[in-house]
């Protein structure tokens, strides 16, 4: 079998602070294959990001990680600033979620691109301008030769997304991790940048991680997907997993808040209870359980594994996996 480009194991990420440690991401492990598209999804607060941003060594110092990160056989968790430059935008890309902040305002989009490109290649300005302008072009930026030359203030919301997926494509790299790349964009927008992100995977070949909120967004795009909660995986499954045959509370809440097309006018969205749990001083028991209509006497206790469902790739952290599957047969999710 092919290796993992990227395996994950155990990681953890506590934050000190002077109201008490906060450990936003616990026992997080997955693999990424080669080629392959995992999504990560979750509400705010889940642990999506800061698991990237652990992975990418772009956490503050005030962060504590322990685990493991392999990718390509070089361990990422606590490399060297050095040996991180030499990945970061090259081997691994990410596309952040807010292009105006990680833009920098005051140098061209081209000028960006460019650097980014050089800091790696051997290369004349002259051809990296010329990829640059190339780039642009392949992202759908309209008249790249001219809007290379403008600053990122000048560019639309979805162009500065799409300019922030050119750079991360610059290097062909082997990782692309997309940040809640659709976030604050309308939905016609939405739509185009997921399209010039599946047009950058199929460009460069790279695996990717998709971060999101919205589990609509990862249904034409992902392979896999890992849905967080309270800073852990609390299903894994593929898409058809996932989508058809849920064995998590927590899933089939996410699942049952996202609009049907076809849906009468009367048919009401089902939110998800209350709101996600204080990291400093989770639920004793199962972190979903004040929310979980699910809930017994057993999920007080501990906190459940992450087992696996029907023997296979599947895996759910609950209790009563069999209550969520006849809960599913009965909806119209």
């Amino acid at each position: 079998m092919t290796a993992p480009l990227l395996s994950v194991k155990d990681l953890s990420v506590t934050f000190r602070s002077d109201d008490g440690d906060l450990t936003a991401v616990r026992g997080m492990s997955f693999d990424v294959m080669p080629g392959e598209v995992l999504a990560v999804v979750g509400e705010s607060g889940s642990g999506k990001s800061v698991t990237s941003l652990a992975i990418m060594g772009l956490l503050p110092r005030s962060a504590r990680v322990s685990g493991s990160a392999m990718f390509d056989g070089r361990e990422l968790i606590g490399a060297d600033l050095k040996q991180l430059r030499k990945i970061r935008g090259k081997d691994i890309a990410m596309i952040f979620q807010d292009p105006m902040t990680a833009l920098n305002p005051v140098f061209t989009i081209g000028s960006q691109i460019v650097e980014a490109i050089t800091l790696h290649n051997d290369m004349s300005d002259k051809a990296a301008w010329e990829r640059a302008t190339e780039l642009l072009n392949l992202v759908g930026i309209p008249d790249p030769k001219r809007r290379v030359k403008l600053y990122p203030h000048e560019y639309s919301g979805g162009m500065r997304q799409r300019a922030m997926i050119a750079m991360a494509m610059a290097n062909e790299p082997k990782l692309l991790i997309a940040d809640e790349p659709t976030t604050a964009l309308d939905v016609t927008i939405q739509a185009q940048v997921l399209q010039v992100i599946r047009k950058a995977q199929a460009v460069t070949g790279a695996a990717m991680v998709l971060i999101t909120h919205d589990l609509g967004v990862v249904a034409g795009l992902a392979d896999r997907v890992n849905v967080m909660y309270a800073g852990a995986v609390f299903e894994s499954g593929d898409i058809d997993d996932i989508f058809y045959r849920t064995a998590n509370p927590y899933t089939l809440g996410l699942l049952g808040s996202i609009p049907i097309l076809t849906a009468r006018v009367s048919d009401k969205l089902t939110p998800i209870p209350g709101a996600p749990p204080n990291l400093r001083r989770l639920p004793e028991g199962c972190p979903f359980r004040p929310r979980c209509v699910f809930a017994t006497e057993v999920c007080h206790g501990s906190e459940p594994d992450l087992m696996a469902v029907n023997g296979g790739r599947h895996r759910s952290r609950c209790y009563h996996i069999d209550k969520v599957a006849e809960a599913r047969a009965g909806s119209t999710v």
